[in-house]
């Protein structure tokens, strides 16, 4: 049925999300895990082989659903780009060599690989600029070497891990996938963008919108807003919560405000909503920010006319009456990095490695786990360092989840601390979220999927002209 379609296709990519915060992506285990769900879930993942056809071909109709579905707010395509991503960078690494040529030019990525009496010229210079320093003569003479644009090799270039000469870049086979990717990321944002343009006209579809939005939905994970856990968080319990249950970034955020008694925007922002996702009221929240600013010598009409409007706003309250929901750790990673004098953002992903060094040390660490840390943050694998210091400070060998989101490590350590008290049951399963519309949009879903299984056909010839045009 139409609708069956995208939702596999979604729940391919929730397990690609879930095993990348997880595991450390490219490595065995990693690969090994994504193979297996993949298989699990009978969807396409090699490159052409016998009685692939029909798998092959919900893989693409899917995709392009799920770009109307995706292409609808900033937070939805960064995540679905993010995902198709590591989809292909997972499917590149299993794809033959002697294949990657042909793909490279279906791709139109016009890169060809350097004579064998090039690549000895230059043999050392490559070797010692890879990406993997544990790179031998011997790897490097069994694979090819492409010769690219220096302007198509950014990535790795920023990175310091290509060789650059007379305006090219020289990258190893093992490398390219960095190339390859940095094209896919440039074209499927560019075609989420105009496939957003045609939404006016899909949304007019009775029968288009109401699966568009539960696929959108259904697969971001949790919003964590604070529905039936309002109130249940007392003032004079943050304290005590911040250095048992806050992630890092809150800790760091509840630490600056406590000290200074204030906060800029972008961290008054990130903190306040995850202290509305674990449960402070709007008063109690006008209470907390009051009590803490006027601590700093702030008058306090100067507070309620400046800032008591904000707060409110955050809780739906003023203005476009928007019920704002906590950030997740791929927002909090990807978007407004700190400046000076900042102090929101991801430790492990914004912090200099020697301050986080220092701050691990502070928060107790074993010398070893931070060593353990350190080398998954240089590794650029924030998400997973994060839940290494979970599991270093619950003491657990395994968490048996996967951290996406602040308030998802607020409610999983309330749960290992407390023994589940007052916490609501979802937090325990954040891997497989589910929408909670009301009983009329089920409804309105209902039919509009019963209209379309009985009168839409799919007509794939001519669709990625049309979305790409």
């Amino acid at each position: 049925m139409f609708q069956d379609i995208p939702v596999g296709k979604s729940e391919v990519l929730k397990t690609v999300e879930n095993l990348g915060v997880s595991h450390v992506k490219g490595t065995e285990q990693y690969q090994s895990k994504l193979e297996a769900e993949i298989r699990r879930l009978k969807f396409s993942f090699r490159e052409n082989v016998e009685n692939e056809y029909e798998r092959r071909r919900r893989d693409h109709i899917s995709h392009f659903i799920l770009r109307l579905a995706y292409c609808q707010s900033e937070d939805l395509r960064r995540w679905f780009i993010q995902q198709e991503m590591d989809l292909l960078r997972f499917r590149f690494s299993i794809l033959p060599k002697d294949k990657i040529q042909s793909f490279l030019k279906d791709s139109h990525l016009h890169f060809e690989a350097i004579s064998d009496e090039e690549r000895s010229l230059r043999e050392h210079e490559i070797i010692a600029s890879s990406t993997s320093s544990s790179a031998s003569k011997s790897e490097l003479e069994l694979e090819s070497v492409y010769k690219i644009p220096f302007a198509d090799a950014l990535d790795l270039f920023r990175g310091r891990k290509v060789y650059l000469e007379d305006g090219f870049a020289y990258v190893p086979l093992k490398d390219i996938v960095a190339i390859v990717l940095n094209e896919f990321r440039a074209k499927l944002s560019k075609a989420l963008a105009l496939t957003a343009r045609s939404l006016p006209a899909v949304q007019s579809d009775e029968r288009l919108q109401p699966l568009l939005n539960h696929l959108s939905h259904s697969y971001t994970g949790q919003d964590y807003s604070t529905q039936g856990n309002a109130g249940k968080i007392s003032l004079d319990q943050i304290d005590s919560l911040s250095t048992k249950s806050f992630p890092p970034c809150m800790r760091q955020l509840h630490k600056a405000l406590r000290e200074n008694h204030h906060l800029r925007h972008g961290g008054r922002m990130q903190y306040g909503l995850f202290l509305k996702g674990i449960g402070l009221t709007l008063e109690q929240a006008l209470q907390f920010w009051k009590q803490e600013f006027i601590r700093g010598k702030m008058d306090p009409d100067k507070f309620d006319k400046g800032y008591s409007y904000n707060i409110r706003h955050s809780f739906g309250k003023e203005g476009k009456r928007t019920d704002y929901t906590p950030f997740s750790c791929m927002k909090i990673i990807l978007t407004n990095p700190p400046g000076q004098g900042d102090y929101h953002g991801c430790p492990f992903r914004h912090s200099d490695p020697e301050l986080l060094k220092q701050k691990l040390q502070s928060y107790k660490i074993s010398p070893d786990g931070i060593s353990q840390i350190l080398d998954l943050v240089k590794g650029t694998h924030y998400q997973v360092a994060c839940q290494k210091y979970f599991e270093m400070t619950h003491n657990v060998d395994d968490c048996g989840f996967s951290l996406s989101h602040p308030n998802q490590f607020f409610f999983e350590s309330q749960r290992i601390l407390t023994g589940s008290k007052d916490i609501r049951k979802e937090s325990i399963q954040p891997e497989a979220p589910q929408p909670k519309p009301s009983v009329q949009k089920n409804k309105d879903a209902s039919s509009a999927l019963a209209s379309l299984n009985s009168s839409l056909e799919v007509d794939m010839e001519g669709l990625e002209d049309y979305f790409n045009e």
